[in-house]
């Protein structure tokens, strides 16, 4: 049984990771902490946790986590846990951090794409990145594993086979990802409360989104290339959770769809969370987010364009699961040395 931590517990990933926490077999929630909510019970916050624990939410205080838990998540706005994580690693604490400050390893990224300096940039190369499904071996021996963005790890679970197999030309890279409302956090601004939010495609991160860095670090790793160009545009959908990641890239050599089947079966044969779906009958004939909600799984497929030269890459995740709180708890079983999948083998609501 370890004993955990989770900071920054009042917010959607907060809450999914207790949802999660509250019922894993081998985990005893030791310490949530919340600014806004400290005092006041966890069920008021996150209703759907009503007679499943009466946990308060507490102040965030270093010194209770160092004597409280053996790991600890940190899902705090970008930017914070950078500050306060060092000392939590000095204590020998395990830390599963959800927000951005250490995913990228190259500390001039982070001006680049957030706008600060990286405090402690010293700690890049310490942290793992957590996709367990390019670096599991890493993870199962790390003390910090830094969880991907959610729009990140749809878009290189939907490209990482490819891209491995040489079939695509790297500098060339298309990405269109559509989000659900979860996505912007629980703090409303004027875009996103539901007046303004429903019934939108809204393009609002057409370039420039921060999760381009992810994609195209993952990408040379796997592909052992020097060069990867990721162009990716965001758009909000009228949906509160979900992302759909559709992937344009372009092939360098001729493929059919024996090939492409054999190229994603391979390099995810085992995987626990991954489905493959390109199907001839049903209603999802492809990856689509309404089939995942609610699960750790990503649905992937493709199609071959032979018009144009393209495979078209597609991926499917609950953006609240797989892309933040179910990633983070496969994490901890990982570095736990618990089976993979402990806690997080529930299906998908159906339907939604």
């Amino acid at each position: 049984m370890v004993k955990v931590g989770v900071v920054g517990a009042s917010g959607y990933t907060g809450g999914e990771l207790l949802r999660l926490l509250l019922v894993h077999p081998e985990v005893e929630i030791a310490r949530l902490t919340s600014r806004e909510y400290a005092g006041e019970y966890v069920f008021r916050v996150h209703p759907n946790l009503r007679g499943l624990t009466s946990l308060k939410f507490e102040r965030p205080r270093l010194e209770d986590l160092v004597d409280k838990c053996e790991l600890v998540f940190t899902a705090t706005p970008h930017g914070v846990s950078s500050k306060f994580i060092p000392r939590l690693l000095e204590a020998g604490l395990k830390i599963v951090d959800l927000s951005a400050d250490f995913r990228l390893k190259n500390p001039e990224d982070y001006p680049k794409w957030y706008g600060w300096s990286h405090p402690h940039p010293e700690l890049l190369e310490k942290a793992v990145y957590g996709v367990p499904e390019l670096h599991r071996e890493e993870i199962r021996g790390a003390q910090l594993v830094a969880c991907p963005g959610c729009m990140a790890v749809a878009s290189i679970l939907a490209l990482a086979p490819p891209a491995k197999a040489g079939i695509i030309d790297l500098e060339k890279i298309v990405l269109d990802v559509k989000m659900g409302s979860s996505g912007a956090g629980v703090k409303p601004s004027r875009s996103t409360h539901h007046a303004e939010r429903y019934g939108v495609v809204r393009p609002y991160k057409p370039v420039g989104h921060r999760h381009t860095a992810e994609v195209e670090q993952e990408l040379k790793l796997v592909s052992g290339g020097d060069s990867v160009r990721v162009a990716m545009s965001a758009h909000a959908v009228n949906i509160v959770r979900g992302i759909l990641a559709t992937c344009h890239t372009f092939l360098s050599r001729e493929i059919d769809q024996a090939e492409a089947w054999k190229i994603y079966r391979e390099f995810y044969r085992g995987e626990p969370f991954i489905r493959m779906v390109k199907d001839r009958k049903g209603v999802c004939r492809l990856p689509d987010p309404k089939a995942v909600v609610g699960s750790n799984y990503c649905d992937i497929g493709f199609e071959i364009d032979r018009h144009a030269e393209r495979l078209v890459a597609l991926s499917a995740l609950d953006n609240l699961l797989k892309g933040a709180s179910g990633i983070a708890v496969q994490n901890m079983n990982l570095v736990m040395g618990f089976p993979e999948d402990l806690g997080l083998k529930q299906p998908a609501l159906y339907p939604v």
